[in-house]
């Protein structure tokens, strides 16, 4: 029996690995070991709650004002007995947080084969997302197995010289987690409260928009909600003080944004099922909302998912007020462009990429 390690440490990479967990369950050829890292605790355990995953190791690194060193070095130390203890047969790491970084260094040190899921997203701008962009190709160049979402991000590892046997399209994970989370019946008072108006959802939390253009970002936002009586927005805030501090500064006052603490998965896929269009600096959400018909603005500079902003689902719109006023207030305002991305096609999956990467783990391993 093959011995599969999966290691994630923050919510979007537990959203989109939790599924493939249980679907590697099913199998009888695999052992799953399951690792987390708990560089998100607060906002990792709902995560695991709603799906049902129990961890066979948690590594606890959190930390109040944990730095990038603390992160990676701490991740290293604590990881390294626990890959000697289990010796997987590959270890499956997603995306690009310092968790899948920290991760994919250890395993490469111990020759241990990394299989990466959603390989392949590249800005070529190592600068933005920052440090995303950098763990992601770092991790790109010891993956064993390249599970990428798209047809693009298999040609950016091809472009990158990986050879084309390692490299499987299959589809966003993040698809199949919403066949569990989303429901008809479903009921929370901050939709109450929004029920009489057209709904916004907003995330803004990325460590490259802190400051500046964090503040650009609420009052541009402000602005638009005070300009249309019709409007409500619900900000699930993130737990970094930088950004409430800034949220607080810029939209305390505005009677028509409710700022709430974190959601947890269930109720997040659920909002975004039911909102208007949602303003986002988020990677996950570019995936997410898309599949409910609901348009993304994405308040930054560069994205990782051009897929959908090629689609027509995304637009790009920058982090100056300017811009985000623009384009917010048109998409309110202009039926006919809000209709055009609320109906363009979903690039990212179908909701059976977890049984894709199953079947070739199964075959190949």
């Amino acid at each position: 029996m093959k011995r599969i390690m999966l290691v994630f440490g923050t919510r979007p990479e537990a959203i989109k690995m939790c599924p493939l967990v249980k679907e590697l369950k099913k199998r009888n050829c695999f052992k799953v070991i399951v690792c987390v890292t708990g560089q998100h605790r607060q906002m990792l355990t709902p995560v695991l709650n709603t799906f049902g995953v129990v961890p066979d190791y948690d590594l606890s690194i959190m930390k109040d004002g944990q730095t990038l060193f603390d992160i990676t070095t701490s991740i290293l130390e604590k990881i390294k007995p626990v890959l000697e203890t289990v010796i997987p047969d590959i270890c499956l790491v997603h995306g690009d947080t310092s968790t899948t970084f920290a991760t994919a260094l250890a395993c490469f040190y111990l020759r241990i084969p990394v299989g990466h899921v959603e390989a392949g997203l590249r800005t070529y701008n190592i600068e933005s997302p920052y440090p995303e962009e950098f763990n992601r190709q770092a991790v790109g160049i010891i993956s064993k197995f390249n599970f990428a979402p798209t047809e693009m991000a298999r040609e950016h590892l091809q472009k990158e010289g990986k050879n084309p046997e390692s490299i499987f399209v299959t589809g966003n994970t993040v698809i199949d987690a919403m066949q569990h989370t989303v429901v008809e019946d479903y009921h929370h008072p901050e939709l109450s409260w929004a029920a009489d108006s057209r709904m916004i959802f907003i995330t803004a939390h990325r460590r490259e928009n802190l400051g500046q253009p964090m503040h650009n970002m609420f009052r541009a936002i402000r602005r638009v909600l005070e300009e249309h009586k019709d409007v409500k927005a619900i900000y699930p805030i993130h737990m970094n003080p930088t950004v409430r501090k800034a949220a607080k500064e810029e939209l305390d006052g505005c009677d028509r944004i409710h700022i709430i603490e974190p959601l947890d998965v269930f109720d997040c896929h659920n909002f975004e099922a039911r909102c208007f269009l949602c303003l986002t600096d988020s990677g996950g959400i570019q995936e997410e909302c898309p599949s409910y018909g609901k348009p993304v603005l994405v308040m930054r500079d560069t994205t990782e998912r051009p897929e959908g902003v090629a689609a027509g689902t995304l637009k790009l719109v920058g982090t100056s007020e300017k811009s985000i006023y623009y384009w917010f207030t048109r998409l309110l305002d202009n039926e006919e462009d809000y209709k055009k991305m609320a109906h363009a096609t979903n690039p990212y999956g179908d909701g059976h990429s977890c049984e894709r990467i199953a079947d070739i783990l199964e075959k190949r391993i």
